[in-house]
């Protein structure tokens, strides 16, 4: 293969799982540092991925391809959906790919891969097996030709190094080798957040998620609410929507000095982590983005595995109970404590 391959990821969604592709563009550019790497990502999380784009400093992804399907799907009888669909096709379609790999094992993932431009004996790599507790479909396996292996119990980050490793027949990198999420001088300059009412030092609650099972108890949050608050901490607690912001609402009216603050995009979310004195919260997208920036997070896990998205990167980061067994108040409070110090 040639020392500058032209390279598509293709990892489409959702927060979290966007997250941790991060680090296999390092992986690549550490022993492909002329290769060109774009990347196919759903038109919502391109704030992601835009502190990676190559710039004088460092290179990073050279191109970020946005894909509209979830709205698109909401419009398929308006021309101007397939308008965009085809310019989609037509980006996608500018540069001639050797490298494909596609780490999310769904069939949408897989016929983006399709309609990419190849070169003769292009690499298109995916993977061959479901990991617990992921969605899969078997067959996206139908669109690679080179279905890749992977253990059933295997952390996000390491199965995303697994693929590319495989598509590029080199050894596994090792869990010991720390993942790169983020560039150093992008996390060291992220602006303060111009969010209303934020007053430090606050404490993140990341208390909402997709599915209810995996959510804290209000009871829970209240508690660790209110001995935070008695510490001398404002407690913050985000919302997505109307449901979510009413739980935060109902939190907050039960802690002195707690804040419900305005909506914020996830552009905005990089200022609001990256200002706190801690972040807490259940297995969600936005705890995730608190962790790969390294900042002092509180992993809370209610009803998924641990081993699944836990942060093991850093020292700065605890990862608190399991599928079927979430924590108490006194575990994170302990966990909380803990990192509050160290700061």
């Amino acid at each position: 293969m040639s020392t500058s391959p032209k390279i598509l990821l293709v990892k489409l969604s959702s927060l979290g799982d966007v997250l941790h592709n991060l680090p296999i563009v390092w992986d690549l550019r550490a022993r492909l540092p002329d290769a060109q790497i774009d990347w196919v990502v759903e038109e919502a999380y391109v704030h992601l991925l835009e502190p990676l784009l190559s710039r004088d400093s460092f290179r990073g992804i050279d191109r970020i391809i946005p894909f509209g399907l979830r709205r698109w799907k909401k419009n398929l009888l308006r021309l101007a959906t397939w308008r965009e669909f085809f310019a989609f096709r037509k980006t996608l379609q500018s540069t001639t790919y050797d490298v494909l790999i596609e780490t999310q094992g769904l069939l949408k993932s897989a016929i983006v891969c399709s309609l990419a431009k190849k070169s003769s004996g292009a690499v298109i790599a995916g993977l061959a097996n479901a990991t617990e507790f992921s969605g899969y479909e078997p067959l996206a396996r139908s669109f690679y030709n080179q279905s890749v292996q992977v253990p059933t119990q295997c952390h996000a980050v390491d199965r995303s190094r697994w693929v590319m490793c495989s598509a590029l027949d080199w050894s596994l990198i090792e869990r010991g080798d720390a993942p790169q999420f983020y560039p150093s001088e992008f996390i060291a300059n992220i602006p303060k957040s111009s969010v209303a009412g934020l007053c430090p030092p606050y404490v993140l609650c990341f208390h909402s998620t997709a599915r209810e099972a995996k959510r804290w108890s209000n009871s829970n949050w209240i508690a660790l609410g209110k001995d935070l608050s008695a510490r001398g901490y404002q407690v913050v607690f985000p919302w997505g929507n109307a449901a979510e912001k009413a739980v935060s609402q109902l939190l907050a009216s039960q802690i002195s000095g707690a804040l419900v603050p305005p909506a914020f995009s996830i552009e905005e979310a990089f200022s609001v982590i990256s200002g706190a004195a801690l972040t807490v919260g259940v297995d969600t997208g936005l705890t995730h983005l608190a962790a790969v920036l390294n900042k002092p997070t509180v992993e809370i896990y209610c009803d998924s595995p641990r081993w699944k998205t836990e942060g093991y990167w850093s020292d700065r980061i605890c990862n608190v109970g399991d599928i079927k067994n979430p924590p108490s108040i006194q575990e994170i409070l302990d966990a909380s404590l803990k990192l509050l110090q160290q700061a």
